[in-house]
């Protein structure tokens, strides 16, 4: 029975398709009206005439959205079909069955009206190869994907309006619940509110993560978290964990909406990543909405410390965690050159290189900067800024410490308490269970003995842990040192009581950064940016490697040849060179002995008459001596007497080595060099 005009024998003949879909999963479930209308349409297509052997159901899609057709299988099955010609008629219950986007609808209006397929919905029978039909399926299509998007916004607006108020229901972290009168308060579990306390307690106090997972793990302290149904459970504590209490403005009391970015990559449009967008670029925030673990600067506070922390600091351009280098410097310094933060090198020696442009462009290194002479300016400049201070350091640092050790105690206590009562109740399930029901029973007996397990293990944890009430031990001396820190923290910086990591982190109290530039081959301007952005400048002289790339070369050279001329000894000429600004190449303040000897001979001046000519000593040949004749290196022969090759000891008076002056030592060492 043939109702419509379009539909012939050659469609009659191939198969009619239903497509029923619905959008989301629960709506198969909660919508049962729609699903019935939309399976409905097998009648509808036996009475177009197609009789029931060749009418196909595809409902593979049920609770997909029809967006895109990446993820409809079913969808996938049409397409297929229509292009092997197995199809006469496609039948859904309207348009936004079939699709919401029309880069997916007018492909398949193109494939079907070449095909000769014709397309049916609860209004009519369209023919997608008429300029009618594909009309009147077009701006059906058309209307279907502005009406997804008009859904779409009204949904997020009706969603930002009761975010703006602070009252969208988002998903609590541990240590916050939401009451039947949607109110939210703290867990009542006070174990878990000290411990969420503790993890920002002792970030506070350590400033890392990775730290606060070391001191967790050395306590033996497990960590509250939120199942997927919303139990708290207690686990073994990660830095995963740790971090996302951290950086949770929940805890801060702020509600906020709009922390993440949804990036689609076009290459694999299926897969969605979520870009963590900084506190500046949320999109809403209201603050004293939940009940808050820390105030709303502390959190500010800690998100600082945290990127300031991330280990990737050339890149992301933070200053990274304080670590035991020789570098004090690492993190803070910056090039002077092209503005860019300059890393370390351990190679050799400790210097300061910038080889960010050399990363980029394959360009030459920057600048690198040795970094001793940098490093003990800024610890001068730091100690003569730290100099009025007069902290009583040591009484506060013991006050801090036994706080915390009190919270730890306190966590311990809580713990071996929540642990009893587990085992009380597992104790109580096994001895309430029919013993005849063997299986139930071994199960409780297992979880009750598990449950001992960890009460016990928990309570020697306890009882090994030291007092909280015990005093750092410190001699008086140091005790003193402690009071008057800021004149007396030079006396203990060279020892062993600061470690790398301290002294780094002392000099970010009160340094921001450091630029240095090297204005000459021997002589780098350094400038100290220090907290409220004060600055002071000064030039550097640095080690070179050459004589000749010190900037007053000539004119030391030529000092040192008139002060040797006069008979001046070498030591008394350093010292004065020294007293009137010069340097030597190797060394950053002063002139060396050595320098001064090795220009004095270069020049053939000698200090005393005998050097000018070979030393002679009757009946005996010296190393030199024996070099000349038998035209041998003399540090060959002097590595044969360091080894023990040769056998000889230096004369007492003359201090040299001497040998017999007869032709028999000649020939010794004319067979050894053989």
């Amino acid at each position: 029975m043939l109702t419509s005009e379009l539909i012939t024998p050659i469609h009659v003949a191939r198969k009619a398709l239903i497509y029923v879909r619905q959008s989301s999963p629960h709506q198969p479930i909660n919508n049962q009206e729609s699903l019935r209308l939309q399976y409905a349409l097998q009648q509808r297509a036996q009475n177009l005439g197609w009789p029931s052997e060749r009418i196909e159901v595809i409902d593979s899609d049920l609770g997909t959205t029809a967006a895109t057709a990446e993820h409809r299988s079913g969808f996938k099955d049409l397409i297929a079909q229509v292009t092997l010609d197995q199809v006469g008629i496609i039948l859904s219950y309207d348009v936004t069955r079939l699709s919401r986007n029309c880069s997916d609808w007018y492909p398949l209006l193109d494939l079907c009206g070449y095909k000769n397929c014709l397309i049916a919905d609860h209004d009519s029978v369209y023919d997608p190869s008429s300029a009618n039909g594909r009309l009147l399926l077009g701006l059906k299509g058309q209307m279907s994907e502005v009406e997804l998007y008009t859904i779409r916004a009204r949904l997020t607006a009706g969603i930002l309006s009761k975010a703006k108020r602070g009252e969208l229901a988002l998903t609590l972290p541990v240590g916050l619940i939401r009451d039947e009168a949607e109110v939210v308060h703290k867990d009542p579990n006070r174990e878990v509110q000290d411990r969420i306390q503790l993890v920002f307690e002792t970030f506070l106090q350590v400033k890392s993560a990775s730290q606060v997972l070391r001191r967790f793990n050395e306590q033996k302290l497990t960590l509250p978290r939120r199942t997927r149904w919303g139990d708290t459970i207690w686990r073994q504590p990660t830095t995963a964990a740790i971090i996302s209490m951290l950086k949770n403005p929940a805890y801060a009391g702020a509600f906020v909406y709009g922390r993440t970015r949804t990036i689609r990559n076009p290459a694999e449009p299926h897969k969605i990543h979520l870009k963590t967008l900084p506190i500046e670029e949320w999109k809403i925030r209201v603050n004293d909405q939940y009940p808050a673990y820390i105030d709303w600067p502390t959190y500010e506070k800690i998100q600082a410390q945290l990127m300031d922390n991330y280990l990737e600091y050339d890149r992301n351009k933070t200053r990274g965690v304080p670590r035991n280098g020789a570098a004090l410097l690492h993190g803070i310094v910056y090039c002077g050159e092209c503005g860019h933060k300059m890393v370390v090198q351990y190679k050799n020696s400790t210097r300061y290189i910038c080889n960010y442009l050399r990363q980029q462009y394959g360009v030459p290194v920057c600048q690198f900067i040795p970094a001793d002479t940098v490093d003990n300016h800024v610890v001068d400049a730091f100690f003569e800024a730290l100099s009025p201070v007069e902290l009583n350091a040591y009484e506060q640092a013991i006050k801090i410490q036994q706080k915390a050790d009190d919270k730890i105690e306190k966590a311990h206590a809580q713990q071996v308490e929540r642990l009893r009562y587990e085992a009380a109740l597992a104790e109580r399930r096994f001895n309430q269970v029919d013993p005849d029901n063997r299986l139930v029973a071994a199960e409780l007996e297992h979880r009750w003995e598990t449950s001992l397990g960890e009460l016990q293990k928990a309570e020697n944890s306890y009882r090994q842990t030291p007092s909280a009430h015990t005093t750092i031990a410190l001699p008086p001396k140091l005790q003193a040192t402690f009071t008057e820190i800021g004149v007396k923290l030079p006396e203990i910086w060279s020892t062993d009581v600061l470690t790398q990591a301290q002294k780094k982190a002392l000099l970010r109290c009160l340094i921001d950064k450091v630029v240095v530039h090297r204005i000459g081959r021997d002589t780098v301007r350094s400038r100290i940016v220090w907290k409220g952005a004060e600055t002071s400048t000064v030039d550097l002289p640095i080690p070179v490697t050459s004589w000749k790339e010190l900037a007053n070369a000539d004119e030391l050279e030529n000092k040192i040849i008139a002060l040797s001329q006069q008979g001046i000894g070498d030591q008394l000429i350093a010292e004065r060179l020294t007293k009137e600004g010069y340097r030597s190449p190797s060394s950053s303040d002063t002139v060396l002995a050595s320098t001064v000897k090795r220009i004095r001979l270069q020049h053939g001046i000698m200090i005393k008459a005998h050097q000018s000519h070979p030393r002679r000593v009757p009946g005996h040949l010296t190393v030199t001596q024996i070099a000349d004749q038998l035209k041998l290196p003399k540090h060959w022969i002097h590595d044969r007497i360091h080894n023990g090759t040769i056998q000889i000891k230096r004369h007492q008076d003359t201090q040299l080595y001497l040998f017999p002056d007869n032709p028999e030592t000649l020939l010794q060492f004319e067979q050894l060099s053989r």
